[in-house]
């Protein structure tokens, strides 16, 4: 009897166990069931904006097309009535002075008539009156009327080679794909931005340069955010829990024209984004507040963010807001110059070289809770750039170090990076950045 009991059992966990296998394999078919729905949509919907734009483009071309013809036609017209009037000129005024003539002479008939069947008593002098009115004339003068040879034929010359040019034109212009070239690979969340990586999908495709475009939720019109030869690139000023749509596409080695655009696609970012805090004197920010400048004020200190925005497993970057490095500009260096993070906001320093802080100084000095440490980066110039990196590696009992608390930080510079642990003696994931200059001219974006 036990033996039966526990064969049913058996029997009833094998059953669940199908059952439980058949709801997860029904799961699974009906989101495959979704994905080929997408598909098909995605095939139907570009297909249909395909037809749009060709035919639009078709419509466009040939509506340009007439107006130049038109144009042209209207221009030999001209022309053919240029010369038709500077050619008859002539022969009009010829003509004029052939009817002139005849009217002379017919003039001249009359009086000779009349002289010659006159009145006998009045004969002689009507006579040597006509005579010299005769030699007046010069009826042996007679204007030149030009041959037909002389005078201009106009015809029309049309090269019937155009409309095989523009039949081997047209029928090579435009093209279909069914796949761009280079597609949106990642989406990387960033503070108040969204890093978009893309990549290369056909291995026949040389590019030379990339087009990054997006629009803020269903907007009717993308916008460029980057072009050039990498494949990723920071998008920032993005509002966070915001939906943005993205495109890419590529323009081959020596081609002016653009690739098709990849398949358009959404990301978003949770993440804040970083802000210097307002009121410190001696720094001006930018109205998103992300970018702070060293003014003239004698005033120093310390300029903390706004609130720990910065995560562990994050990285936090400094650079300028254009060109991709950290100083816009640069004043004069001095030691206590100071770019980090920091567990608190400590009003009474003027520099971040200090306890509960790493930082680098403007000359490539790191310091950990206020000790310089052996290993040195490059001098932070204009074109610099600087990251940080960090990620818990000890969270526990009190270690020989002090602490019950370590963060394993990489700070990066021109390339070059130092790694080390920083113990604390609290529990802490998210920390505060701040920058001190000493000297005016300094203009950092963080990000």
């Amino acid at each position: 009897e036990a033996d039966a009991e526990a064969e049913a059992r058996l029997l009833l966990q094998e059953a669940q166990e199908s059952i439980e296998a058949a709801r997860s394999y029904r799961r699974e078919l009906e989101q495959r069931l979704r994905g080929l729905q997408q598909a098909r949509e995605q095939i139907r919907e570009s297909a249909t904006l395909t037809r749009d734009v060709l035919e639009q483009h078709f419509n466009d071309l040939k509506g340009t097309l007439k107006k130049l013809l038109d144009e042209r036609l209207l221009s030999l017209l001209q022309e053919v009535d240029a010369i038709e009037q500077e050619s008859i000129k002539p022969l009009d005024e010829c003509q004029k002075l052939i009817e002139h003539g005849v009217s002379t002479a017919d003039d001249l008939l009359r009086d000779g008539e009349s002289a010659v069947n006159g009145d006998v008593g009045q004969q002689s002098e009507k006579l040597c009156s006509f005579t010299k009115k005769a030699l007046h004339i010069q009826l042996d003068s007679l204007p030149e009327v030009p041959s037909l040879v002389d005078v201009p034929c106009l015809s029309a010359q049309l090269d019937d080679c155009l409309l095989t040019i523009l039949k081997n034109q047209i029928f090579r212009h435009g093209t279909v794909a069914s796949r761009p070239p280079v597609q949106l690979e990642e989406f990387v969340e960033k503070p108040g931005g969204i890093l978009v990586r893309w990549c290369k999908v056909d291995d026949d495709f040389i590019p030379q340069d990339y087009r990054l475009q997006y629009r803020k939720g269903t907007a009717s019109h993308f916008e460029d955010v980057y072009v050039g030869s990498e494949t990723e690139f920071i998008v920032l000023h993005i509002d966070p829990n915001v939906d943005y749509q993205f495109r890419v596409c590529a323009r081959g080695d020596g081609r002016q024209e653009w690739s098709p655009w990849s398949v358009p696609q959404f990301g978003r970012t949770t993440l804040v984004p970083h802000e210097w805090t307002t009121g410190l004197e001696g720094y001006s920010l930018s109205s998103r507040r992300n970018i702070a400048l060293r003014n003239d004020s004698q005033s120093c200190g310390v300029l903390y963010s706004k609130a720990p925005t910065y995560f562990c497993g994050q990285t936090l970057t400094f650079r300028q807001v254009l060109s991709g490095q950290l100083i816009e500009t640069v004043g004069q260096p001095d030691r206590r110059d100071s770019l980090g993070v920091c567990v608190e906001q400590q009003n009474s320093y003027d520099s971040l070289q200090r306890d509960k802080a790493v930082c680098i100084s403007t000359n490539g000095a790191v310091f950990v809770n206020g000790k310089e440490m052996t290993n040195q980066l490059p001098a932070v110039t204009s074109g610099s750039t600087v990251t940080f990196d960090m990620e818990v590696v000890h969270l526990g009992p009190s270690s020989n170090e002090g602490g019950n608390f370590k963060l394993r930080v990489t700070i990066s510079s021109n390339n070059r990076e130092v790694v080390f642990d920083w113990v604390l003696d609290q529990c802490c994931v998210s920390l505060y950045f701040g920058c001190s200059f000493s000297y005016p001219g300094w203009k950092v974006l963080v990000f």
